[in-house]
């Protein structure tokens, strides 16, 4: 079941490669050390790391199994979620609909445990009804509060991109400071506390789209696309019908995914793989020193250190689903395109040119030398 999410659990480290990622020099399954840093007590540490990745690692089984029950392919999309969920970083979703996002959104968060709350936005939404109000009660006289629906371990905000902007700063804030403010007094969210929002990128009217400073804030931009004919076919097969659809029940606590958050700072990122990041990402603000200078006008505005630190953040989730303490360039390049595509502002000349941020992107990637 694993290998069709393109990913392992429960495995030994190296047995299967993720399909997303580009070659990478060094084997994937020998630790990625530097000199200095090659150590045998380097190594035991490590192997220890992913001895205790495959115990915390094991309830994930258990979601995929019920994910799987009711979705079919889209192993990018929830290998993005997974990751999404590890690093503790949220997730937007684009893609035409009907290709199961809010579903997908909705199972894993189901399989999960915890609160889950779906907010579909519409243009006539007010902050109030995501963070809550004051509520005057005539019988008592008295003011309470009450919460809206951001206070959940798990948020779906349906459409983000029909509401409008006052609206979406309104849960931008609540997504970077983890907190609210009603009534003058300040309320913590619960933890794990993840925003997954879904935008469709094909009708313009009535919609607002979401300004690149608030983009920012999600550490994943996922495009979904279609599926192949094959998963198309069991698609039909499964769900068009009248009889009961299958359905996801809970088989995980947020606890379980709080261990495993902890556990991602123990995994191994040598300063070869931290350099890697660093020139990455400034080959998207300073092409020319790469020898890209062709891309030299066609970027806007490029990646900024917030890129750096959920490239390696992600990259440390990536080793965590591969069962591996330590990571590589090829956990980089995995999470690399979800990491920076939201990241990477191009000018309208290389909109002229048909260049997409994505294609300026894979140019980074193809020219950075890998460590």
């Amino acid at each position: 079941m694993a290998a069709r999410f393109g990913f392992k659990l429960g495995t030994q480290p190296g047995e299967l490669l993720p399909k997303r990622a580009s070659p990478c020099i060094l084997p994937p399954h020998r630790p990625f050390f530097s000199r200095r840093n090659r150590s045998t007590r380097a190594v035991t540490d490590v192997q220890a790391v992913a001895e205790r990745i495959q115990e915390e690692s094991a309830f994930l089984q258990d979601v995929l199994r019920e994910v799987e029950r009711v979705i079919v392919g889209q192993s990018d999309l929830v290998h993005s979620l997974l990751v999404g969920l590890l690093a503790d970083g949220h997730v937007l979703l684009e893609g035409v609909p009907g290709l199961g996002k809010t579903l997908a959104v909705h199972s894993l968060a189901t399989a999960l445990g915890g609160d889950f709350r779906r907010i579909q936005f519409t243009p006539d939404l007010l902050p109030s009804d995501l963070l809550g109000t004051q509520v005057y009660n005539p019988k008592t006289g008295d003011w309470s509060v009450r919460r809206g629906p951001v206070f959940a371990n798990f948020v779906l905000a349906d459409e983000i991109n029909r509401a409008p902007a006052k609206v979406q700063s309104a849960l931008l804030e609540a997504m970077q400071e983890r907190q609210v403010s009603l009534a003058g007094e300040t309320h913590p969210l619960p933890a794990p506390f993840l925003v997954l929002a879904t935008q469709n990128p094909v009708e313009q009217e009535g919609t607002y789209a979401l300004p690149e400073a608030q983009v920012d804030r999600f550490m994943l931009k996922v495009v979904v696309g279609y599926p192949t004919k094959a998963e198309e076919g069991r698609i039909i097969e499964r769900m068009a019908t009248n009889q009961e659809k299958p359905t996801v029940k809970a088989v995980a606590k947020p606890e379980q995914l709080l261990r495993a958050r902890r556990l991602l700072d123990d995994i191994y990122v040598d300063q070869l793989a931290r350099d890697y990041i660093v020139e990455l990402v400034f080959a998207t603000r300073e092409p020319a020193q790469y020898g890209l200078d062709d891309l030299e006008p066609m970027i806007l505005y490029g990646a900024s250190p917030r890129a750096s630190i959920s490239l390696t953040q992600a990259a440390r989730a990536h080793a965590f689903l591969e069962g591996r303490g330590f990571v590589t360039p090829l956990d980089i390049k995995a999470v690399g395109m979800n990491i920076l595509r939201h990241r990477v502002i191009t000018t309208y000349e290389a909109e002229a040119e048909g260049l997409s941020s994505e294609d300026v992107i894979q140019r980074v990637f193809d020219t950075v030398p890998v460590p």
